[in-house]
């Protein structure tokens, strides 16, 4: 298997100021579903917004889809984003968009046929349990179901890599299954490498994982 993520030595920070993560070293392989956790304001976030250049790297290196994040020019940075899903706590939909048109977002931006969307919609929306909702806004839905919407908008492209930053840490228990079951799903059945970082690895989880933590030093360690 090959490596989707490969760290050596990674340094982080914010604008060179306190390190936030210290010389880190790992590799994450296609089709693994990983775990970060760690005490708050350990940096896991941090870490996860490397993955996807949302932030510089101070020192060592960082490899991301066969990408070099530290010298990423900003069109292969651009293309990488669009075959990545990305999962934020706070949903970041649009809220003047219908739940079909936030879906379909990626695929709107790369020029996709409205069949396509269309088709593409509805098939996700049913997955994430929200059929018949398609033309409701934002504001019309629960968190969980906000949420859900985030998640079938990150799944819209079929990705190589999701990338999920407290994708359930806010939602009922039903939302939480149902997100955790795409999660799986998407990583067993399609192969997706999927990372998720959460405070709290769900009790039952159905398919194989990998686990990291970073302490408060900003070391990163493998938990096996």
């Amino acid at each position: 298997m090959s490596n989707v993520i490969a760290a050596n030595n990674l340094t982080l920070s914010y604008d060179n100021e306190d390190v936030i993560i210290k010389n880190a070293n790992f590799s994450i392989k296609k089709g693994d579903f990983v775990f970060i956790t760690g005490p708050s304001g350990s940096g896991k976030s941090t870490l996860l917004k490397s993955f996807y250049g949302n932030l510089s790297i101070d020192d060592g290196s960082l490899v991301v889809g066969g990408l070099d994040m530290v010298n990423i020019k900003k069109d292969k940075l651009q293309e990488l984003r669009s075959h990545l899903g990305i999962v934020f706590q706070d949903y970041r939909l649009i809220n003047e968009w219908t739940v079909e048109k936030n879906v379909v977002l990626p695929l709107w931006i790369s020029g996709y046929s409205e069949d396509v969307q269309t088709t593409q919609a509805e098939r996700l929306l049913h997955h994430v349990k929200l059929s018949g909702k398609e033309k409701k806004y934002p504001m019309e839905l629960s968190g969980g179901e906000q949420q859900r919407v985030g998640v079938a908008r990150a799944l819209a492209k079929n990705p190589f890599l999701i990338l999920a930053d407290e994708p359930t840490g806010n939602l009922d228990e039903y939302s939480s299954n149902v997100i955790w079951d795409l999660m799986e799903n998407a990583c067993h059945q399609l192969d997706t490498t999927v990372v998720v970082v959460t405070h709290h690895i769900p009790v039952v989880f159905n398919i194989p994982y990998r686990h990291f933590t970073i302490d408060e030093n900003g070391s990163v360690y493998e938990i096996h």
